[in-house]
């Protein structure tokens, strides 16, 4: 069994893998990280695992991983061997989660176009071809960034949650943010995928990432959700570095 642990900004995805399924997956805030990884492998037999990390990790969950009874390997852009020709100019910069969710993507749709948008602390677009390359990505904010700073660039515009009533018009300040920030979050990325369509008609698309909103795609559009699109990358990274020794 692999231990894949994903760490975002502000929580820990752990899951078990077994013969390339998921068997289980949990998420825990990072300040209860240590504990939350001591507990889950408790409860399986981990052979191996990987992790990958968009931010400083805490030096006591360094530890935690460090006193394990298997070998975890980290996820290090540009130096961890990928299944993936990587065009990335500068690919020490790009983010462990975007090239593990666009390895993931690969994976799963293997011959195939795909476009991974992940909405997150960020909204990140990036572009895995049918031949089995990753041409890069653009960066967004995300919908707390997009409410923060509508507030704090503001004289007078409250911070509000992003869960709530949308419309097309709002009829109250507080409507009018959160539709104004949720429909453009919308409106970005069905741009995005129409785009990319004309260039390829045959385009997939993998929505993921850790905020969940509201967002009705059309039917005509390639788009479907997947949450563990980045765990299922890390857990491919860690097999093929396994194969290739």
């Amino acid at each position: 069994m692999n231990l894949v642990i994903d760490i975002g900004n502000t929580c820990v995805k752990l899951a078990c893998f077994n013969d390339g399924n998921i068997i289980e997956c949990i998420r825990v805030d990072r300040i209860d990280a240590k504990v939350g990884l001591r507990d889950f492998c408790k409860k399986y037999h981990f052979s191996k695992g990987i992790y990958s990390t968009v931010t400083d990790l805490d030096p006591e969950f360094v530890l935690e991983i460090n006193k394990l009874s298997f070998p975890v390997m980290a996820l290090v852009s540009g130096k961890t061997s990928i299944p993936l020709v990587n065009h990335y100019s500068t690919p020490f910069t790009l983010g462990a989660d975007r090239l593990a969710a666009v390895v993931g993507a690969n994976y799963l749709k293997p011959g195939c176009n795909v476009l991974v948008i992940d909405v997150g602390t960020c909204i990140t677009f990036d572009f895995v071809s049918a031949q089995g390359v990753y041409e890069g990505g653009n960066i967004s904010l995300g919908p707390t960034m997009r409410f923060l700073a509508l507030h704090e660039h503001t004289a007078k515009l409250p911070l509000i949650e992003r869960k709530g009533e949308v419309s097309m018009l709002g009829d109250t300040t507080e409507v009018a943010i959160r539709s104004g920030v949720v429909q453009g979050i919308k409106y970005e990325i069905e741009g995005y995928v129409r785009s990319f369509l004309e260039k390829y008609p045959d385009l997939f698309v993998y929505l993921t990432g850790g905020v969940h909103m509201n967002l009705h795609f059309s039917e005509k559009m390639p788009i479907f959700a997947n949450d563990f699109i980045v765990l299922i990358g890390l857990n491919r990274i860690l097999e093929y570095n396994n194969e290739i020794v």
